[in-house]
């Protein structure tokens, strides 16, 4: 697909398979911005699935792909924080 589709609004995942030796440092604060874009209603797993399948295979080698795995990885297993034993803690 091409730049600012229905999964990447701003075109920030596409371009990032763009640019020649990007790291997986640069590719992690290009994928917070792309998370924080996505509109609230989206379901970020299906569509990191979809990005996944549009760009993994034909750039097998991209750090983008470890760090949308990674991203995917993140939702399926939130970590809950605070709650009655961080509040006691506090005291």
């Amino acid at each position: 697909m091409r730049k600012g589709d229905i999964n990447d609004p701003k075109g920030l995942i596409f371009e990032s398979y763009r640019i020649e030796g990007i790291t997986k440092s640069e590719c992690r604060t290009i994928f917070l911005d792309w998370a924080l874009s996505l509109p609230m209603e989206k379901d970020t797993s299906e569509t990191l699935r979809l990005l996944l399948l549009q760009y993994g295979e034909v750039n097998a080698d991209h750090p983008m792909n470890e760090v949308l795995q990674e991203g995917l990885v993140g939702m399926v297993a939130p970590r809950r924080r605070g709650g009655w034993r961080s509040r006691d803690r506090a005291n």
